[in-house]
């Protein structure tokens, strides 16, 4: 609809005194539809750093199922920028399987490569026989009653030490690439965060990290539990996240940031960018709400505004569903929408 004034001339008389009519003239103005005043310019093919403006993945995860979908956000669209954010999921040796998202800054002028070389260099570091084996390794110290404390807590250590690895391995990726391209690696700046799970005869392992403010969310059958399995940076300000491309994150309170989670089952979990929680959650204090969980995923279930449906059941296509899902209108969200979940 485009924006106009109608001028409008209303007529109007007294029942009793028809034939004298009375005209009053009113102004009728119309205003467009928020949604059409944004552009969809496409991004430049030939860009060094090009990337599609959206895409989305649905395949197995382990002995469940995934779906992802990441979305160039409206005010990118709108100046024909490219989609900051990024993803990527594989299956590994040994019967592990690791998904990672990964939020380029806004003020980082090559944060889409940032995000793209964060989630496909730690999965590939986890993409390896002898790393995965030496996991196993200690998470079966840890989860085998016979074993001694002190050698559960050595094992603990040394799950952590791998996990920092990788992430290390991660910050040596993008800071070789800044290199490359001859930037700095704050032109790269990005959050990270991944879960790596593998079921074992005691359960599922859950290991994530996390960096920035993106949040690792675990829900139990029933939304009887909700656990948040990072820690979130949450900037009270423009700016005040933390990035993997910020070498003083690579400190004493690292350790934190990993976690080793051990359930029997659960009903999903879930990994997303601020484009998503921001709109759905509105604060991260709702994040680790079984009420607003429940919301979420009814949304998903279609009761929204477009009636767009998630169906986790009969989910042939779902890879596409979950796109148009998260094509939803939220006024003054329009960031780039990343959104990962294993069911």
């Amino acid at each position: 609809m485009v924006s106009n004034v109608y001028h409008l001339g209303i007529e109007f008389y007294h029942t009793g005194d028809e034939k004298n009519i009375e005209i009053k003239n009113v102004d009728l103005f119309v205003n467009a539809d928020p949604k059409d005043l944004w552009k969809n310019i496409p991004g430049d093919p030939g860009d060094i750093f090009y990337k599609p403006d959206d895409i989305s993945y649905q395949g197995k995860f382990l002995d469940k199922k995934i779906v992802v979908t990441s979305k160039r956000g409206r005010s990118h669209a709108h100046e024909g920028k490219f989609r900051e954010d990024d993803f990527a999921v594989n299956e590994l040796p040994a019967d592990w399987c690791i998904v990672s998202v990964s939020d380029g800054a806004g003020s980082a002028k090559a944060a889409r490569e940032g995000s793209r070389v964060a989630t496909a260099s730690v999965n590939g570091f986890f993409n390896s026989s002898e790393v995965l084996a030496e996991l196993d390794n200690n998470i079966n110290i840890i989860y085998t009653p016979e074993d001694s404390t002190k050698d559960k807590d050595e094992a603990r250590r040394n799950v952590i030490r791998t996990l920092y690895e990788g992430v290390l391995f991660t910050y040596t990726a993008l800071d070789k690439t800044a290199i490359d391209h001859d930037l700095s690696i704050i032109d790269l700046h990005a959050t990270l965060i991944f879960a790596l799970v593998k079921k074992f005869s005691f359960g599922y392992i859950i290991l994530s990290f996390g960096v920035g403010d993106c949040p690792v969310t675990l829900i139990s059958t029933g939304f009887s539990e909700v656990q948040l399995l990072n820690r979130m940076d949450v900037g009270e300000f423009s700016g005040g996240t933390r990035f993997i491309t910020m070498k003083d994150i690579f400190n004493d309170q690292m350790a934190a940031r990993f976690s080793i989670t051990c359930v029997n089952d659960f009903a999903y979990l879930v990994l997303m960018t601020d484009g998503i929680y921001d709109p759905k959650f509105s604060t991260e204090n709702k994040l680790e709400d079984r009420e607003s969980w429940r919301t979420f995923f009814n949304d998903l279930a279609g009761h929204n505004d477009d009636s767009a449906k998630v169906d986790f059941i009969n989910d042939t296509g779902i890879d596409v569903q979950l796109s148009l899902w998260a094509d939803f209108w939220s006024r003054g969200n329009h960031d780039d929408r990343t959104l990962a979940i294993i069911y």
